[in-house]
């Protein structure tokens, strides 16, 4: 019953909340510290779910992580990395994918690296195939085992030239955190350029690596013998950021994100805008940040699809479909990049929404998951008039969408399974306590 959130909704979201580094850079950046020979030092970083697991998986290779002297600070030192038991890391991998990239710096340190079963949400299929068959190509050897996957590389790795047939962020992630110590050069196209991914790249470029992106998604990397640390700020999580301007958009309420950084999120804002959403960018040099807010006046109806970056993240969505749930007209909403993300929305519905979701590719482009049976296009109807209802969370995402219908509801809603939030959002109970919400355990 600890997982348990009682809201009662009905009541704007008012206030300031503050965003700090990017849940999908910080993971990442924190693997990349395996590949240093010297200690690493990171700032922003969240207390959330995903930093503690991969904190535990570096624990277990010898990576020594503690706190700096500021807050959100930790430091690395990579100076003793060392093979894990097998059982340990089943242990704290069970609801991470971030063992899968630990590959590449693991064979380059140890020579080895070990993949349990790989948890993650349910949004769709995220097969890893693509990760074996790159890493295969470097080099690794790869051995299956009723425990999971073992690879080595006898010869050490080498670089590649390899296209992905899409743009995964987690296959360049894959991918560049191989290549940047691989004998040779490695040349990957089609590649994604999502800010986290550039971001990754400023990280091991601050390392010592060779790293090239060229203008039509190719990325460049010249493979160097040897890494040291690094010493980051993170960008703001945009992601975070976008959830609580729907937020507001949703309550009809009024929040300054401190830390949301309008460069990240030119996508969104535009359609925060076309929406009927008002927003105020603060960059003063003491903390900006950005204002969103509900307009006196009725909301707007949109068409819009998920894309990979520059296009609208699919990340983005769920919250935005809940304040789409209150404007004037149909939207339509075609998601392209995850097949199996509208779950959350028969939750939606039971609670007054007006939403259809087809197999059909509506309001956009025809996409690859069109003519193979995932309803992956929404319909939604508005301004609808949202009740409470009890709700069970499936993903760390549409959780978040959960919460923002139970604020958005009038009456008083259960939430179950509320901890898979505390995945990507830090300290969720206690910005949405500030924002003037209702909640209790």
């Amino acid at each position: 019953m600890s997982d348990v959130l009682v809201v009662n909704g009905g009541a704007p979201l008012k206030g300031e909340v503050t965003v700090r580094g990017a849940k999908n850079l910080v993971s990442k950046a924190m693997v990349a510290t395996v590949l240093g020979e010297s200690r690493s030092r990171m700032f922003d970083v969240p207390r959330i779910r995903d930093v503690e697991i991969v904190t535990g998986l570096l624990e277990l290779h010898g990576v020594k992580v503690t706190p700096g002297e500021h807050d959100g600070e930790l430091v690395f030192d990579p100076s003793n990395v060392e093979r894990a038991g097998v059982d340990e890391i089943n242990v704290h991998a069970g609801s991470s994918r971030i063992p899968i990239l630990l590959c590449g710096p693991l064979l380059h340190r140890l020579g080895h690296a070990f993949i349990p079963e790989l948890g993650g949400c349910n949004i769709g299929g995220r097969p890893i195939d693509f990760h074996l068959e790159a890493l295969r190509r470097f080099g690794a050897v790869v051995d299956k085992a009723p425990e999971g996957l073992h690879l080595s590389a006898p010869d050490g790795l080498h670089g590649i030239k390899y296209h992905l047939d899409y743009p995964s962020v987690g296959a360049t992630e894959q991918i560049l955190l191989a290549a940047v110590r691989a004998k040779g050069v490695t040349e990957l196209s089609n590649a994604a350029v999502e800010p986290e991914i550039i971001d990754l790249i400023c990280v091991l470029q601050k390392m010592g690596a060779i790293i090239k992106v060229h203008t039509n998604r190719v990325i460049e990397i010249e493979g160097v013998p040897r890494l040291g640390g690094f010493v980051h700020r993170p960008i703001p999580d945009r992601i975070e950021a976008a959830s609580w301007a729907s937020a507001a958009l949703a309550t009809k309420g009024d929040i300054f994100v401190r830390g949301a950084r309008q460069a990240d999120m030119m996508t969104y804002l535009n359609v925060f805008r076309s929406i009927g959403g008002e927003f105020e960018v603060d960059d003063s040099p003491s903390g900006g940040g950005i204002r969103f807010w509900h307009p006196v006046g009725d909301l707007r109806a949109v068409a819009l699809e998920t894309d990979v970056h520059p296009g609208f993240m699919t990340d983005w969505q769920q919250p935005l479909v809940v304040a789409l749930s209150q404007a004037n007209g149909l939207s339509v909403v075609h998601e392209t990049v995850y097949e199996n993300r509208f779950g959350y929305t028969e939750a939606l519905a039971q609670m007054g929404a007006n939403i259809q979701v087809y197999q059909d590719c509506l309001g956009g482009t025809p996409c690859r998951f069109g003519r193979m049976g995932f309803r992956h296009s929404a319909v939604i109807a508005g301004p609808a008039k949202l009740h409470a209802h009890d709700l069970i969370i499936p993903d760390l995402r549409a959780g978040f969408s959960h919460l923002i219908a139970a604020m958005a509801a009038e009456g008083r809603s259960r939430v179950h399974g509320v901890d898979l939030i505390n995945r990507g959002y830090e300290n969720f109970e206690g910005k949405l306590t500030a924002l003037g919400a209702d909640i209790a355990r």
